[in-house]
């Protein structure tokens, strides 16, 4: 009877140790990184979704002109990081390109890119045919694949181009041009060696003004000012890598998505 009470208090023992040592691997496991740290700096461009996803986090950040003044102000070491377009971030940071000493680390947001026009303007439908149009012959795929962003391309329905009598349309073909409202932003609107505007955004809006007979003006803009921009007349539309937030779907009149994209955290590398 003794000899069996001692293998059953050895027995519980065992268990017993087994349970702790269950306990302990489970306390011990770490936690989660938090998604960014919010005792950083962040530099945004004022009036992008970067600088929203800022105040949605509670980040602190300071406001620049654009993002390339953001990367700059992450390079000089006067912000600790930047939040930027995942595209932007593609082209403009990492091994052989402007910035090589910068990385991007988590995705904050996924968004889509949209043309802003005037609001109850006619032509985001014009645009979003000619989207239609060299989507299915396969333009709009062969000139994202030369600046890179293939992969982010929105799937386009087909959809017939339309241009009344009235609206924006003729109102541009009457005096001629069409003027985009760009920041500089590779790769979808810079300057190439020559002074030359290109880019995704800027080669599709070059199809656009060919299909009205009109000539193409590109216009450097404060970002922040885009909606008023519009309104006043000095542009005609808003092709920028612009993402399609409540904010610019309410107070103009958008094209459909064309291409996906999400605000990035730049750091330096480490």
């Amino acid at each position: 009877m003794k000899k069996m009470l001692a293998l059953l208090l050895a027995a519980m023992m065992v268990l017993s140790l087994a349970a702790c040592g269950a306990k302990k691997e489970e306390a011990a496991a770490p936690a989660e990184e938090p998604a960014a740290d919010k005792a950083l700096v962040y530099a945004v461009e004022a009036g992008s979704a970067g600088e929203a996803a800022a105040e949605e986090n509670g980040f602190q950040y300071n406001s620049v002109a654009s993002q390339a003044d953001a990367l700059m102000e992450v390079a000089a070491g006067t912000s600790d990081a930047a939040i930027i377009d995942l595209l932007m971030a593609g082209a403009m940071i990492g091994e052989g390109t402007s910035y090589p000493n910068l990385t991007h680390t988590e995705e904050l947001t996924t968004e889509e890119y949209g043309v802003g026009c005037r609001k109850g303007s006619d032509l985001a439908a014009y645009i979003n045919g000619v989207f239609a149009e060299t989507y299915a012959d396969g333009t709009m795929q062969e000139i994202a694949t030369t600046y890179g962003v293939q992969e982010s391309l929105v799937e386009q329905s087909s959809e017939v181009i339309d241009a009344p009598a009235g609206g924006d349309v003729a109102y541009i073909q009457d005096k001629g041009t069409l003027i985009v409202g760009i920041t500089d932003f590779a790769p979808m609107d810079y300057k190439d060696d020559a002074g030359n505007w290109i880019g995704f955004d800027a080669d599709m809006a070059k199809i656009v003004a060919e299909k009205l007979g009109v000539e193409i003006e590109f216009v450097e803009i404060d970002w922040d000012n885009k909606i008023m921009e519009l309104d006043s007349k000095n542009i005609d539309m808003v092709w920028n890598g612009m993402t399609l937030t409540d904010e610019v779907t309410s107070a103009m009149e958008c094209t459909v998505p064309y291409c996906n994209n999400a605000q990035v955290v730049v750091v330096p590398a480490k």
